[in-house]
């Protein structure tokens, strides 16, 4: 077998070239940021050039906002819908969608052959009433004498009595028409009845024209008296707790946001709608023409808060869902802790901790938390 011989100056060189590897191998740098479970280590280096604050956390109060919306609602009494009782043709009207009218203003003129027939009942009736009456009266004076007998005189009560009946049945149905049964004669009989406005208000629709007929289910217009005019907002489920009479909120169209007006709660709803709301009814502090039924409204409801631990918007991240702040355990360590995020209000949030006992002493990140968060989990990775 050949023996290779290495000579000592070659062994040195190996030896030397052996060393010279261990030292160019790079160590661990000392940037890593060491991540155990949600904790993470900066150098300083690192910690310099994140700009990362860390600060104690204070107690406030916070108001709660609760956005909602709805709508410009009307109570039932200020609407009405004018129809004619007994039909009729639509002889005559001005009206308008958004005319303003005033109480017993002449709105529109109704005519049909039927008016005449009423009219005509009525006064023949009233003529029958006074013979009926006479006779009845006759016949009472001859049964107390014994001049006729119970069975006439029953039938001469009885006849009065229907007649009356029918007189003042009639003389109901012409006042349903707007005629005056006490002025109509044999000489002022009309075919055609007027319809005066029964409230001050507006014209909100007008359904039909001059010339078609009316049957009495037929809603000819309807107006509206705006001076009760309320908000009716959407309260779901989650948010009714928070909601009390005379509350105070301001609300705003979306054509018109910065025209802010303020509104009270009047009344809370007892039954929850299909989509888990309850609607509540609200008063204007100051009417506005502007502001018309069925105009849809957001609202803005200022709920008084507890008070808590808050911090600022900028040092509470979001990761797979929940919310979480770093605490610091040690120089340059930090930790990540989960939270439930409460109120907000300019730019804080409060925030509520599974275990309060570590909180009075400890710093939070304050600034930069976004930044720890990234460089963390990029590590892990």
């Amino acid at each position: 077998m050949r023996h290779i011989k290495i000579k000592p100056i070659y062994f040195l060189f190996v030896i030397a070239g052996l060393l010279s590897c261990n030292r160019e191998k790079p160590a661990e740098s000392a940037e890593t940021i060491i991540p155990s479970d949600n904790s993470v280590e900066l150098s300083p280096s690192q910690l310099s050039n994140s700009k990362i604050e860390t600060g104690k956390l204070t107690k406030q109060e916070i108001s709660s906002l609760v956005k909602v919306n709805g709508h410009i609602d009307v109570p039932p009494q200020n609407m009405v819908s004018i129809s004619s009782p007994l039909g009729g043709y639509l002889k005559a009207t001005k009206l308008l969608p958004g005319m303003h009218l005033k109480k017993g203003e002449l709105i529109a003129t109704m005519e049909d052959p039927q008016y005449i027939t009423l009219q005509q009942e009525y006064l023949t009736a009233k003529s029958k009433l006074i013979f009926t009456e006479a006779e009845f009266s006759r016949q009472e004076e001859l049964n107390k004498s014994k001049a006729s007998s119970d069975k006439v005189f029953q039938e001469a009560k009885m006849n009065y009595t229907s007649q009356k009946i029918l007189v003042r049945s009639l003389s109901e149905k012409l006042k349903l028409i707007g005629i005056n049964p006490d002025e109509l004669n044999e000489n002022n009989l009309s075919r055609s009845v007027n319809i005066v406005s029964p409230i001050d208000g507006y014209v909100s629709k007008v359904n039909m024209n001059i010339g078609k007929y009316a049957n009495p289910s037929d809603i000819i217009f309807e107006l509206v008296n705006p001076t009760d005019i309320h908000l009716a907002l959407d309260i779901f489920e989650r948010d009714i707790d928070k909601i009390q009479i005379g509350q105070k909120l301001v609300a705003y169209t979306n054509s018109n946001p910065e025209k802010k007006y303020r509104c009270e709660i009047i009344l809370i709803g007892k039954n929850l709608a299909d989509d888990r709301s309850v609607e509540v009814h609200c008063h204007f502090e100051e009417y506005d023409k502007s502001l018309l039924p069925g105009m849809f409204m957001n609202a803005e409801i200022e709920v008084s808060g507890s008070n808590g631990f808050v911090i600022a918007d900028d040092a509470i991240v979001q990761f797979e869902g929940k919310h979480f702040v770093f605490k610091q355990t040690q120089e340059r360590k930090y930790e990540m802790v989960e939270i439930t995020t409460k109120n907000s209000e300019n730019g804080m949030t409060q925030i509520a901790f599974s275990d309060t006992s570590t909180i009075a002493d400890q710093n939070f990140v304050v600034k930069g938390a976004y930044t720890l968060l990234m460089k963390m989990k990029n590590t892990e990775e």
